[in-house]
């Protein structure tokens, strides 16, 4: 094994055990009856995530690279399989939350097996197999962040859904107020621009591969769109005007009787905002949440303006540089969007608060390949009847984000942190 080879592998080891641990504190404020609950198919039981993640580095790193290997389970690959067909059959996602079995002490000591295991590799595995060991340890990590923005949205549906509205963190800070930052549309020149991602470090295969595309001028509202901004579009009957949305979009309206963003009730004429740490009055301040694709584009359309594009979104990040290091994110612990915090920034949260809608459909990129085998599983086959997302949000890990990645959602998702942009 080669001197590089084995000082990278083992700082991503390090990495790896740093993930696995952060997964766990997400889920330490539960209780035991928390794991269980599905309350809608989109959403997995906590449990389940847990099992999930560590099934993907028993299947495609330690099932593979380690000689000898001995399964934890010989029904956990059934269970905690999720979409993977080329890997076997599976519970039904609508089906998650019927298993009571295995426990959630069994799933923590699959957990702890795995770890132990993977802690270990590095003493087997083979040198031939060094660099493509790296490579899934990397996805793997990746992978174990998406689900934990997934876990922190997915317990705030499940706890909202019980009538009493628990809290995840009771105590945790949320910022009550913030700068008064008048919306304004910034220009970004047009013309030929890179799109995609290019150079060292990891990417998801649906970022590549970079690309040159011809844009128009355009301009970027500089902030997210506020709850008093959208309120102010509820007021206004934005609900109950037909002429302002997509015919899907009436049509779920009136399905579900939608009159607001998801999480908020009106109590004795105030409206109140679910969040994670318990019901609180809505923070006019505060960048509106959890909406649909439908949603976003109605209030456009009562805003006199338009959704960015896909391209324009990734354009305007390269054009104004935003950084990570302001942003929030999972790691502030606040996981609730914060209102505006630094009039400095000439284009305001970019990066970090809430997801941005663009109105692109999830598509491959021009020249796109498949990850060959399993992995092609990954990404590839849902780039049909979903828009795409950008920019993270706070429950979204730090260091996961770029300006080239690329969330996809169906346009009628409302449980993940998703917020408006405004363009013309």
């Amino acid at each position: 094994m080669s001197q590089t080879l084995e000082k990278t592998s083992l700082v991503d080891i390090g990495k790896y055990l740093e993930t696995r641990k952060q997964t766990e504190k997400i889920c330490a404020p539960l209780q035991t009856e928390d794991y269980v609950l599905q309350p809608m198919a989109d959403v997995s039981p906590p449990k389940w995530h847990l099992g999930h993640t560590t099934w993907f580095f028993e299947t495609f790193i330690l099932n593979r690279f380690y000689p000898g290997y001995k399964p934890f389970h010989p029904q956990y690959n059934f269970i905690f399989n999720s979409y993977y067909e080329s890997i076997g059959e599976r519970v039904l996602r609508v089906d998650r939350g019927n298993l009571s079995r295995p426990t959630v002490e069994d799933v923590m000591a699959y957990r702890s097996y795995v770890d132990h295991n993977m802690s270990g590799i590095l003493n087997v595995i083979q040198d031939k197999d060094m660099e493509e060991f790296e490579k899934f340890l990397v996805i793997g990590i990746n992978h174990e962040q998406q689900h934990q923005e997934l876990l922190l949205t997915d317990i705030k549906y499940i706890l909202y859904n019980n009538p009493l509205m628990p809290a995840y963190l009771p105590d945790r800070n949320i910022v009550e107020k913030g700068l008064t930052k008048d919306i304004e549309f910034l220009s970004v020149p047009g013309g030929m621009h890179r799109l995609g991602f290019e150079g060292e470090g990891f990417a998801w295969d649906n970022e590549k591969p970079a690309h040159d595309i011809y844009l128009d001028d355009f301009k970027i509202a500089n902030r997210l769109i506020t709850n008093g901004e959208y309120l102010e579009f509820m007021n206004d009957g934005g609900y109950s005007k037909f002429n302002l949305w997509l015919g899907e979009g009436w049509d779920k309206v009136k399905a579900e009787q939608w009159q607001a963003p998801l999480y908020w009730h009106q109590i004795d004429g105030e409206w109140m905002n679910y969040t994670l740490s318990g019901l609180k009055p809505v923070n006019r301040a505060e960048p509106v949440t959890h909406i649909s694709f439908y949603e976003a584009d109605a209030f456009a359309s009562w805003a006199g303006a338009r959704l960015l594009t896909e391209p324009e979104w990734e354009t305007a990040a390269n054009y104004f540089q935003p950084s990570r290091d302001s942003g929030n994110f999972m790691e502030s612990e606040n996981l609730h969007p914060y209102p505006v915090r630094d009039n400095s920034e000439t284009c305001s949260q970019l990066l970090g608060d809430a997801w941005e809608w663009t109105y692109s459909g999830y598509f491959p990129y021009p020249g796109y390949k498949r990850e060959e085998g399993a992995l092609g599983e990954y990404n590839g086959k849902f780039m049909i009847n979903q828009m795409v997302l950008r920019g993270g949000s706070c429950a979204t890990p730090q260091n996961h984000i770029r300006t080239t990645y690329r969330n996809f959602f169906h346009a009628d998702k409302r449980w993940q942190f998703s917020g408006i942009r405004l363009a013309k």
